[in-house]
């Protein structure tokens, strides 16, 4: 999904070329942009003799499912606890916390303007 994500649109072959092991066989990529598709992140359309891919699931909507569902699966269901694991095996600070705390609320008044 990352590579979709990056190239909009690609054919298997362009795929293996984003990917850090370049000698991963055709079929392995495919086969896993085939799952994708039957789970709905993936759509295709035909180009020629060959399939050009394209993400149906953005990033951040696929994000937003997969953190909820590790808060919820962690750390009982509080976005409080799983902050505070993360700034604790990161060795945050206190003013990197402060930080992290400013950006959250700059974008959470950015998000209110916006509706």
């Amino acid at each position: 999904m990352l590579v979709l994500w990056k190239l909009r649109e690609a054919t298997i072959r362009e795929m293996i070329q984003e990917l850090h092991d370049p000698e991963t066989p055709y079929t392995t990529v495919s086969t896993v942009v085939r799952v994708l598709e039957k789970k709905g992140f993936v759509g295709h359309k035909a180009v020629g003799t060959t399939y050009l891919y394209h993400p149906i699931l953005q990033k951040k909507e696929y994000l937003k499912g997969y953190l909820s569902a590790i808060v919820t699966r962690y750390f009982d269901g509080s976005f409080s606890n799983m902050a505070a694991f993360f700034a604790r095996e990161s060795d945050l600070d206190l003013s990197e916390l402060r930080e992290v705390v400013s950006d959250i609320e700059n974008e959470l008044k950015a998000q209110r303007d916006n509706e």
